[in-house]
């Protein structure tokens, strides 16, 4: 337990600090949490995913963020930096400063095993409550393997789907883009590959 209580944080105070703070931290009901550096992999993987589908949606009205964009989801109490957040349409923002992202329709997360638990389990039960989102796509950097989520008609319940080969491509239906599993772990280097069932 800790000995000193923890102090809670409006939003508005959250974001005052996080404006002029030299480094990044995620807020969650009242505390702020700061992010650990990347990995090698996390970089690579996070540059070769921008490369590519920032080129598959050069003529699409959709775009692609970085994880320097935060996104902001209101009902769960939620400041975040996703890896890569993807909008189609008019990228709509909750104040003049424009830096807090309300409608990111494809969110993806570059799993580290420190995170991966709560990415694949609090972090997407949080993230479903944007009412915007359509694709939630997990990337591992350890090894090949991306889980990519579907949100349903019934806007309730989702579709999975897994790939574990290097040949096998990860569809983004949303915004109609496909990136090859070889392309997003180029250059990768110790990556384990996972035997095929």
């Amino acid at each position: 337990m800790d000995a000193l209580p923890r102090k809670y944080l409006t939003p508005e105070e959250y974001l005052a600090i996080e404006r002029e703070a030299e480094w990044k931290s995620e807020y969650y009901q009242g505390e702020m949490f700061a992010l650990a550096g990347g990995s090698e992999a996390h970089s690579l993987i996070a540059v070769n995913l921008t490369v590519w589908i920032g080129g598959e949606l050069r003529t699409k009205p959709c775009r692609v963020y970085n994880s320097d964009l935060r996104v902001q989801v209101n009902e769960a109490g939620l400041y975040t930096y996703p890896d890569l957040s993807i909008v189609c349409g008019e990228s709509k923002f909750a104040e003049e400063f424009k830096d807090n992202l309300l409608n990111p329709v494809v969110i993806i997360e570059i799993l580290s095993p420190a995170t991966e638990a709560y990415d694949r389990g609090k972090k997407f039960d949080l993230y479903q409550q944007l009412a915007s989102l359509k694709e939630y796509i997990l990337v591992a950097q350890d090894r090949v393997s991306v889980t990519s989520y579907l949100r349903n008609a019934d806007d309730e319940t989702w579709t999975m789907r897994q790939h574990w080969r290097l040949q096998d491509s990860v569809t983004i239906a949303s915004c109609e883009a496909t990136v090859p599993l070889e392309e997003i772990y180029r250059d990768v280097p110790n990556l384990e590959v996972l035997p095929l069932r």
